[in-house]
């Protein structure tokens, strides 16, 4: 971008930002400003993507202070007046946490999720809280504000369960996003909205103030952007040790000083890439035609990787893959314990427990298979079913990658195209199709998903590096 050139926020970068602020052209509160009207133009009007729950109020009091703060000593933080969006999973002190549900539509947090108070010490704008599957599960329904549009087909879902987040930076409504990960609530809708996201290995980053599922399954809280280097740049800030999450006593000692360092436009050459092709997602069909849509665009990528110098192991397989998935089975206590964790840290909680909220009258307004989710109590015998089949298949993963001395493993990020809303809000209630089964809490390593080009649909399809 020119620096003469008037300042544009459709596709620009928290470098060009930073750049634009330097020069003179443009203010934290022009900046915000910009965004706020393209929210107002589109997300509840004209195409109505519907991707935000809640905007912040302050957003331009705040850029005011930084703006203010730019001028008498420079940049406060490397994000300085960068706005973002956060999943209304996660508190912001001044905005509700609603859950996307009617449920808890009035809970306004008494102060700020550990990640959210770092981005915010950074010189981060958090502009606005964005829309998730209900209760942080699942496509992007919600009984508190409907269905996520696609931005890139607006009858199809913007999956989930981070729907709004990935959405928001793919519409431009902000510079990067905060999704949420258990299952596949980050790297799902990045695939499905063009944009490149982030789950990060479990504990480095902190889930104190977020409603993160089941405190076995380590639901992390991972950076969306329109580029892999802001990517880094808001994970750099992420990270980091919080006494109130033990958990990220394991990533103690394992941060680099920036992320950015290893951005390497060459990394690719030499790289030893395995491709893994057995089907993995939820609900897939793997004869149908929408299946094989999607396995054009990823072959076409795996040929983008060897062209772009990586060595090529087509295909590896993981011993007992699919059987060990199958077994997967959360806590019979984990989500009375997730709800405790959570609430535990407010004064201000709606409900004194999981139960109490599913008396509510406002419960059966949720949408079903979120309501499925929430009252789920597997068996004690198939939880440790669970544990051992976990442990086996990292195992056998690990195995993979030292013989075949890999440096990632290489798979389609989801498998089917972008289903359709009404399919997800009346029956069949299809949800999460597609969602590759294998994932980081699964086998404890990091994945990040980039967008690999379009179906013959004109959909957005993406790959999985692990």
């Amino acid at each position: 971008m020119s620096l003469s050139a008037p300042f544009t926020i459709l596709e620009t970068t928290i470098e060009e930002i930073h750049a634009a602020y330097r020069s003179g052209r443009l203010s934290a509160r022009q900046l915000v400003r910009s965004y706020l009207e393209r929210i107002e133009a589109y997300d509840k009007k004209g195409p109505a993507l519907n991707a935000i729950i809640t905007a912040n109020p302050k957003a331009l009091e705040e850029a005011e202070r930084l703006d203010q703060a730019f001028k008498a000593a420079g940049f406060v933080g490397p994000l300085h007046g960068i706005p973002l969006i956060v999943k209304d999973q996660a508190d912001a002190k001044g905005m509700p946490t609603t859950l996307g549900s009617l449920l808890f539509k009035d809970y306004y947090p008494d102060r700020d999720a550990f990640v959210v108070e770092r981005l915010k010490k950074a010189g981060a704008i958090i502009l606005a809280k964005a829309t998730l599957g209900e209760l942080g599960g699942g496509d992007t329904h919600g009984s508190l504000f409907g269905s996520t549009r696609n931005p890139y087909a607006l009858d199809r879902t913007a999956g989930g369960s981070s729907g709004g987040s990935a959405a928001s930076v793919s519409a431009n409504f902000c510079a990067a996003a905060v999704g949420q990960e258990g299952l596949a609530s980050i790297r799902r809708p990045s695939a499905w909205n063009c944009v490149v996201g982030m789950r990060p290995t479990a504990g480095l980053v902190s889930r104190g103030g977020v409603y993160a599922g089941w405190p076995e399954i380590n639901g992390s809280l991972g950076p969306i952007a329109r580029t892999v280097k802001d990517l880094a740049i808001v994970l750099d800030v992420m990270v980091g040790y919080d006494p109130d999450d033990p958990l990220t006593a394991r990533g103690v000692g394992h941060v680099p000083e920036s992320y950015t360092k290893f951005l390497d436009k060459n990394g690719l050459k030499g790289a030893r890439i395995g491709i893994l092709r057995e089907s993995m997602g939820l609900g897939s069909e793997p004869d149908s035609e929408d299946f094989k849509k999607i396995s054009e665009v990823f072959d076409r990528a795996v040929a983008e990787l060897k062209a772009a110098g990586a060595e090529i192991v087509d295909p590896v397989v993981i011993p007992k893959l699919k059987e060990l998935l199958a077994k997967r089975k959360v806590s019979p206590t984990g989500v009375e314990e997730s709800f405790k964790l959570y609430f535990s840290r407010s004064a201000r909680a709606p409900f004194k427990s999981r139960a109490e909220a599913m008396r509510s009258p406002d419960f059966a307004k949720v949408v079903p298979h979120s309501q499925e989710r929430f009252k789920r109590a597997p068996e004690p015998m198939e939880h440790y079913e669970s544990l051992k089949a976990q442990d086996e298949l990292l195992t056998n993963l690990l195995k993979v990658m030292a013989d075949n001395r890999l440096d990632a493993i290489v798979h389609k990020a989801v498998e089917h195209q972008p289903t359709f809303i009404k399919d997800g809000v009346n029956p069949p209630y299809v949800d999460q199709k597609g969602a590759p089964h294998i994932n980081t809490f699964l086998v404890f390593v990091p994945t990040i998903v980039v967008p690999a080009g379009f179906t013959r649909d004109n959909l957005p399809a993406g790959i999985s590096f692990l």
